[in-house]
């Protein structure tokens, strides 16, 4: 029998955790906003779960991050969220790579890259400037292919049903 090594061991958690953020990227979809979950954990307690709402709720800083950051910020009552790890489906722009320095989360989990706008390792890379009084642990591509394709899918439905 093979015991999973740690690696092993955070690849599931990991993978468990952003399921649960493409449950709200899903969600997202449905209600007709671009297809980013997230979820903020702290060991295996959810703090938060939030999906993108720039459109329904009219606030071009209701990303899916910003939305979770202040849910957990409520649940912890402080706005330093010291030991979380925030999953998204998508590399976070650099509005929301702000915002996870700010609230001092310890580690990021993405899904898919944002070769146009993300803040993380694609566009910039915020994380590395050292400038910052707070360093983020960054993960990238965990289910890559289904945050991707959720966003694809979305798009290229948008395409087809704004077509002439």
């Amino acid at each position: 029998m093979h015991e999973k090594n740690g690696s092993e061991k955070q690849m599931e958690i990991d993978e468990r955790w952003m399921e649960l953020a493409l449950e709200e990227a899903a969600l997202a979809r449905e209600a007709g906003e671009v297809p980013v979950g997230a979820v903020i954990v702290r060991g295996e307690e959810l703090l938060a779960r939030a999906l993108n709402r720039p459109i329904s709720l009219h606030d071009p800083s209701a990303h899916a991050e910003i939305l979770a950051i202040r849910q957990a910020a409520a649940a912890a009552g402080n706005y330093r969220l010291a030991g979380t790890t925030l999953y998204v489906t998508l590399e976070p722009c650099i509005m929301c790579a702000g915002a996870i320095i700010h609230a001092r989360i310890e580690r990021l989990v993405f899904g898919a890259a944002d070769p146009k706008n993300g803040a993380a390792v694609s566009l910039y890379r915020l994380f590395e400037d050292r400038r910052f009084n707070h360093a983020v642990a960054i993960t990238g591509g965990v289910l890559r292919e289904a945050c991707a394709e959720i966003l694809s899918g979305f798009f290229r439905e948008k395409r087809l049903t704004s077509s002439p």
